[in-house]
């Protein structure tokens, strides 16, 4: 399977805007003109007051993009809301239950603290499309000047300071009432980043003995040796305080990665696998399967279509996980990185719910994480990164060829995606199949033709 792209848009990408602080996009300036184009889409030709909610990490660079973002909106006359640290799914929920035109994250998820990003949620709570997006960004371009609010039509802007006791709230009730968490050692790391009070507090209430890492944000260690990505303190933690598991969230709490008592990882297809199967079991999965992308490996599909379940693949982001559950009337979706969708209970994926819900087969079960990590057994798979600096690599004759001969030797018993990075000038090469040997062979192959397209 091939993906050349789609077409290259000068700001949004698969996940927002996104990019490193104080440089093109991710700049004051840009920022003012997404409040100033986004407030405009949002706000409705009747004369009442509209209302954007605004939530960030817990990045340096948050002091200057909200601000900018604020004054964008405000001077077209969105009143605004400002939550502070705040995981990014409680953006996504608050934008609802409080009944705001548009809701904005600031966060640059899983990367380091130089990089930041926007993303853009509406009054329904779920993140924008392709289309509303393209014509955001069409607007952000055009003189706006026409579109600033009169002196007496400013919008007024206040500090939301409960924005996370109402997440917590909201997060506890994704857990099943009749359970506790009573006696359960519970190791999290917060990644530095936004859920560094909101986590350990749910999981406090909800009975829990907690152990933090990655709660001491200072602006810039956020995902810095921590978190999701970098587990290392985490396993450690897990085995230094003899806990049951290990929680691992992102810089902006909407990925999830489990350690077991052991200290062995638990990716997402594994965890995708063990909740739809106990949620199979007790009728609560809609749907008839699960939705995931590209990316998720061959073993989890083969596993549901063992129980009678399907598996749907989307492109990689979490925003097409969520518009296909949507249309298929599914409620359980996510991505290979750990980003779960529980969409009985959030509309965009969130770490800490999705670890809820794992706890819960943990305590209803009785059984040690270990024994319920491993679902299914992985298709051999490998993925290799290639950096490019100019040109478009995937139409290179000598790239295309590579790809039908790894597709034609993988025929039957794997497969090969190679697709381009929605935030930075990579190829990502990818195949999986039952020969490791051969799945190694075709990505290096795949890969090297990358290299020297030209």
């Amino acid at each position: 399977m091939t993906a050349k792209g789609e077409v290259k848009r000068r700001y949004f990408g698969t996940d927002g805007i996104r990019g490193r602080a104080n440089t093109r996009p991710m700049t004051a300036e840009v920022a003012l003109r997404v409040g100033l184009a986004a407030g405009r889409f949002f706000m409705s030709a009747d004369d009442r007051r509209h209302l954007v909610v605004i939530g960030k990490d817990t990045r340096l660079s948050g002091y200057m993009i909200e601000p900018a973002l604020v004054a964008g909106f405000a001077s077209v006359g969105m009143d605004v809301r400002t939550f502070g640290p705040i995981p990014t799914p409680g953006v996504a929920m608050m934008t609802r239950s409080m009944r705001a035109d548009l809701g904005v994250m600031i966060s640059a998820s899983h990367n380091d603290y130089a990089d930041n990003g926007i993303k853009l949620f509406g009054p329904d709570g779920y993140k924008l499309s392709d289309e509303i997006e393209s014509r955001i960004e069409a607007m952000m371009d055009r003189d706006l000047a026409e579109d600033l609010a009169a002196p007496d039509r400013l919008g007024r802007v206040k500090r939301i300071d409960d924005a996370q006791a109402r997440y917590v709230e909201i997060a506890k009730k994704a857990f099943p009432k009749r359970l506790s968490l009573k006696g359960l050692r519970v190791a999290v790391d917060c990644a530095n980043g936004a859920a560094y009070k909101v986590a350990p507090t749910t999981l406090y209430e909800l009975g829990a003995e907690v152990f933090t890492v990655g709660v001491q944000p200072n602006g810039m260690n956020i995902n810095q040796e921590c978190g999701s990505t970098h587990p290392q303190k985490l396993i450690e933690a897990v085995r230094t305080y003899r806990a049951d598991i290990g929680i691992a969230l992102d810089g902006d709490a909407d990925r999830l990665i489990v350690v077991d008592e052991k200290g062995q990882i638990v990716d997402g297809d594994q965890i995708m696998a063990l909740i739809a199967l106990d949620w199979a079991a007790h009728g609560l999965l809609a749907g008839g399967g699960v939705v995931a992308t590209v990316m998720s490996n061959l073993g989890l599909e083969r596993r549901l279509q063992a129980e009678g379940l399907t598996l749907e693949r989307t492109k990689v982001g979490d925003r097409y996980v969520m518009e296909r559950m949507r249309e298929g009337g599914f409620n359980l979706g996510g991505e290979q990185s750990g980003h779960l969708i529980l969409h009985d209970h959030a509309t965009t994926g969130d770490g800490l719910m999705a670890a809820l819900q794992v706890l819960a087969v943990l305590v209803d079960s009785g059984r040690p994480m270990s024994e319920l990590a491993r679902q299914f057994d992985p298709v051999p798979q490998r993925l290799e990164n290639v950096r490019f600096t100019t040109g478009s690599p995937l139409d290179s004759a000598k790239v295309t060829a590579a790809i039908a001969e790894g597709e034609r030797a993988l025929a039957g018993s794997g497969r090969v995606l190679v697709r381009p990075s929605g935030t930075e000038k990579l190829i990502r090469v990818m195949a999986e199949g039952d020969d490791a040997a051969l799945v190694k062979r075709v990505v290096s192959e795949i890969a090297e033709a990358v290299r020297t397209a030209g």
